[in-house]
């Protein structure tokens, strides 16, 4: 066990400087309730808001799982553990889901985890198989609740709290308003923190005009118009992003695609190669809408409207986050009909003429990660003393538990890569090549 930090050490390691009002609200809601139910948007820092108060009642004597937190998405569980483990509180935190290799389950549970984050449909199988002891734990964690429920995980979520019992407190957290708590979940007169109606005032949402029904040569347009900045570009199917992504590569307009049927690698590396900046552009269906680490956005794009106004705020809740501004696009082809709530958006046209040229980031791999102890400053040191590149040509670095990944200059992706293959990181040998 690490040293137990305090709460204002995890905030200055963060750095950030003070709670926003409903991280602060739900400090003292959660200490002072034993059930508490948070609502606000997304990208508002729900994660930290029930992160912090849960550290608080964490006991460094005890060495069962404290702290259980199930989630609807393995994106959502890989967050919440790298927010976890950024704070550095000194507990072990681990995330187990679907499509992991259960022997890396084995290995985290060996050396039992203070906090267990995973998706229900694995958290149960380890209770069946009797991996995972969730008898004692003491603080539940439902986190996007009512996505789980909706996403088919009901049955399981009912057998993991049957297998927790009786706990001190429970947290259930939605960026949805009007959801029914189901009975099995078992809170009585909860504590309510909701911050759902909060005007979001640096929100802008602009209509785009399309002459064409497939609005393809609008989007392009739209993209000229607003430059090179990141932003995501929403879609309702995976045919959809297919079709739009072959036309983007037309124009050699950069962008990393995102939905529900690729394989899990792959998606993580679209993520990584979005937040690195090798690529600025995401196309993605909503499953990009919540749940995801990504930087702050300049903007949105509805190319397809979402089949409920629901999804519609959550799409809006990746832009215009926390302190910044940002635009939400409406593509609409003339002969469309839109829901009522879209009628009174303001009309823009896109004159700008912005060209967009290749990123000057690429994207490498490494064959080591935490396991193999290597950190951030490791990977640094790598490419700056070894490879001999330059601060600014080195950009942001990634360490997974058993990889880690950099973005570098596309200029020095050769040299870089000729110099460091097969060079040793800590003790291990590691294999560098670009994705």
């Amino acid at each position: 066990m690490s040293t137990i930090k305090s709460q204002q050490e995890i905030l200055q390691k963060l750095g950030i400087s003070a709670l926003n009002p409903m991280q602060e609200e739900a400090a003292r809601v959660i200490k002072q309730n034993n059930h508490t139910i948070l609502l606000s948007p997304t990208g508002t820092g729900k994660t930290l808001a029930f992160l912090l108060p849960v550290i608080k009642l964490l006991s460094p004597e005890f060495t069962e799982v404290q702290a259980l937190v199930l989630v609807p998405t393995r994106e959502l569980a890989l967050q919440i553990e790298q927010v976890a483990r950024e704070m550095g509180s000194g507990y072990k935190v681990n995330a187990i889901y679907g499509g992991r290799a259960a022997i890396k389950d084995r290995e985290d549970l060996q050396h039992t985890p203070a906090i267990l984050i995973g998706t229900p449909g694995r958290i149960a199988d380890k209770i069946r198989r009797n991996q995972l002891d969730a008898s004692k734990v003491s603080f539940l964690v439902l986190d996007e609740f009512d996505k789980s429920l909706e996403v088919g995980f009901e049955d399981e979520m009912k057998e993991i709290i049957q297998a927790v019992g009786r706990v001190k407190k429970t947290i259930l957290t939605s960026a949805t308003q009007g959801v029914n708590v189901p009975k099995f979940v078992k809170i009585p007169n909860p504590a309510y923190i909701d911050y759902l109606h909060e005007k979001n005032d640096q929100l802008t949402i602009k209509r785009v005009i399309s002459p064409e029904k497939d609005k393809l040569d609008t989007l392009v347009s739209l993209l000229k118009h607003i430059g090179n900045k990141p932003g995501i570009i929403f879609c309702n199917y995976k045919d959809t992003i297919d079709y739009v992504s072959n036309h983007l590569d037309q124009y050699d307009i950069s962008h990393a695609n995102y939905y529900g049927g690729m394989e899990q690698i792959d998606r993580e590396r679209a993520l990584v190669k979005f937040r690195n900046k090798t690529h600025q552009l995401l196309l993605a269906t909503d499953l990009a809408a919540r749940g995801l680490d990504i930087p702050e956005l300049a903007f949105i794009i509805h190319y397809q409207l979402p089949h409920r106004e629901e999804e519609f705020t959550h799409r809006n809740g990746r832009t215009a986050r926390m302190h910044s501004s940002g635009t939400a696009y409406v593509i609409q082809w003339k002969g469309e009909t839109v829901p009522d709530y879209l009628e009174n958006l303001s009309t823009e046209e896109p004159t700008g003429n912005h060209q967009f040229g290749p990123s000057e980031w690429t994207t490498l791999f490494i064959s080591g990660g935490r396991k193999d102890k290597i950190s951030k400053g490791d990977v640094a040191g790598l490419f700056m003393k070894q490879g001999g590149l330059k601060s600014e040509e080195v950009g942001a670095i990634e360490i997974k538990q058993d990889c880690s990944f950099v973005a570098i200059k596309k200029s020095q992706v050769k040299s870089a890569i000729k110099k460091l293959d097969n060079s040793r990181v800590k003790k291990k040998k590691v294999r560098i090549n670009e994705i």
